[in-house]
């Protein structure tokens, strides 16, 4: 777009400056015929509407005749145009390095004065190489400028039409708001369309929208089960689709459902006849996703002469599929998921260490919904959007149950042991449940009393103790004790329940400080402690 500031002068007045390289093909023209055509170098300083009070020319010595000529028709059109020429040096003119040294050296040592003259870089000609290379010295203020672009035009005739832009954003507000949707687009696909509020997950995100969009790197997504890596792994290959990034298709596979030859099987194919039951041809999923997303689930299951084969498949871009002597190619980028410690599995020669180290490039932790509980409302939203899009059935809270569920769901004595799996089975539960689309709160008190049961069980495996406590006392006691007491009252109940009596139970427990007493009540001190809690031996052995 014209400046129509400039018309005729610079800003206020000041003089105009003009750099430009040598168009060594479009400025070229022999004898008379030359006037008959457009020559952009000189029609940057025939323009009516602009006045270049000084034209840089920047040529390489081979071409000093062209610039002779060149100079003297702008003398002829333009007297009042001074033109100052500067050798510059381009033995490869699509070396980008080389050229870019060459002109960044030139702005350097240009004595520019920016309050006294206006500066206007030419992109017109030159190679593409060296026209990007003045667009970034410019727009970095290296070049301290605008830049102008001329062109050929039927109703301006050899002089030819011109445009000037100038770099500074700020001034073009609409870029800057497409810019900013398209970032927020990216983390709209990335986070499924949910509304996520946890900060921490949100950086997290915005990480993985820069690198998905810039890396061809395998990604490993570090999370417990239910976390969403699998989803958040369709996401990445639907945003990097969006862009044309991939082309392929996404594949996805969970590396704990096969052993042995099912594995290799799977992961690389067979050929018919390759061993019982192969009785054609089958290209397996790293063919199948060729130019596209692989997703191995839970990688750490791979057994290691599966993660030896996958190495050389990542490396190589080759494997060869079970049976066969000919290698197939795929280029594919991998996205591996797990809940295991694969650097502790590589310590101990369950995972190879030249893998972890290929696939570790790009590093992401999901945390569990325990630890986003403030996206909990959001992803409830989302879970009964979802039976409306894939059942037609509308389903929605009435305002009691609603709040009766949320608070339920930030409690801390909710575990969300399975994660998002927890949520969106309880969810489908309580819809497929709703009366007249309506969730009330007979169905969330239901519904919390089954999760809380579930809890406990998964608690009984992993935590004894907490199961032990749950036995014996209700959640509101069990929530006021601190880890260190809960422990020690989960193994005093354990040895009342293997004891015949309070006396015999007491005599265990403190059958070393009992020696260094001379009157000794076992059963009291046992009584006592119990009643700290509220407990009697006699509720303890039921």
């Amino acid at each position: 777009m014209t400046d129509p500031i400039h018309a005729r002068t610079g800003h206020q007045g000041r003089p105009v400056v003009v750099f430009g390289l040598l168009g060594t093909t479009l400025d070229r023209g022999a004898q008379a015929k030359r006037w008959n055509r457009w020559r952009p170098t000189v029609s940057v300083c025939s323009q009516p509407d602009l006045l270049v009070d000084r034209f840089v020319m920047l040529h390489q010595p081979k071409w000093t005749q062209l610039a002779d000529t060149v100079e003297a028709d702008i003398r002829t059109l333009s007297p009042e145009t001074d033109v100052v020429r500067h050798h510059v040096e381009m033995a490869d003119p699509w070396d980008f390095e080389a050229v870019y040294d060459e002109l960044a050296d030139f702005a350097r040592s240009y004595p520019f004065d920016p309050e006294a003259e206006d500066y206007l870089v030419h992109i017109t000609t030159g190679s593409h190489v060296a026209q990007i290379c003045l667009f970034l010295l410019t727009e970095s203020r290296q070049l301290p400028a605008r830049l102008l672009q001329t062109g050929p035009s039927r109703e301006h005739g050899t002089h030819g039409r011109h445009a000037i832009i100038d770099l500074d954003l700020s001034r073009y507000d609409r870029l800057a708001i497409r810019h900013a949707e398209q970032l927020q687009e990216a983390r709209h696909v990335l986070k499924d369309g949910i509304d996520t509020k946890n900060a921490a997950y949100n950086r997290l995100i915005d990480r993985i929208e820069l690198v998905a969009l810039r890396s061809k790197e395998p990604m490993l997504v570090l999370g417990p089960t239910g976390a969403g890596k699998s989803r958040l792994a369709r996401r990445i290959y639907d945003l990097k689709h969006k862009r044309r990034q991939v082309t392929g298709s996404f594949v996805e596979l969970n590396c704990a459902t096969l052993r042995g030859d099912a594995a290799m099987a799977a992961l690389f194919g067979h050929v018919r006849g390759a061993f019982t039951g192969a009785v054609r041809d089958r290209p397996g999923l790293l063919r199948a996703g060729d130019k596209g997303v692989v997703f191995l689930d839970e990688i750490g299951e791979l057994g290691l002469d599966e993660q030896a084969m996958l190495l050389r498949a990542l490396e190589e871009r080759r494997f060869l599929p079970v049976g066969s002597d000919r290698e197939v190619t795929s280029d594919f980028q991998l996205i591996a998921g797990t809940n295991r410690d694969l650097v502790a599995d590589a310590a101990e020669g369950r995972f190879r260490e030249d893998l972890l180290a290929r696939i570790d490039t790009w590093t992401f932790r999901l945390p569990g919904l325990a630890d986003r509980r403030e996206d909990i409302e959001p992803n409830l939203a989302y879970e009964l959007e979802r039976i409306a899009r894939t059942e037609g059935r509308h389903v929605r809270f009435n305002r009691e149950a609603r709040t009766r569920y949320l608070r339920f769901a930030h409690d801390p004595s909710s575990t969300w042991s399975r994660n998002f799996r927890d949520l969106g089975a309880s969810v489908r539960r309580m819809a497929t449940l709703a009366e007249g689309g309506r969730i009330t709160e007979d169905l969330v008190e239901e519904e919390t009393a089954r999760l809380t049961r579930a809890w406990r069980g998964s608690r009984a495996k992993e935590r004894p103790w907490e199961a032990v406590l749950d036995e014996v006392m209700d959640d509101d006691a069990r929530a006021q004790l601190d880890r260190f007491d809960a422990v020690q009252l989960a193994e005093v109940i354990a040895v009342c329940r293997r004891s015949a009596s309070l006396s015999a139970a007491g005599r265990t427990l403190f059958s070393e400080s009992r020696k260094r007493r001379k009157s000794v009540n076992d059963a009291d001190r046992l009584r006592k402690y119990l009643a700290r809690f509220d407990l009697r031996f006699e509720d303890v052995r039921e």
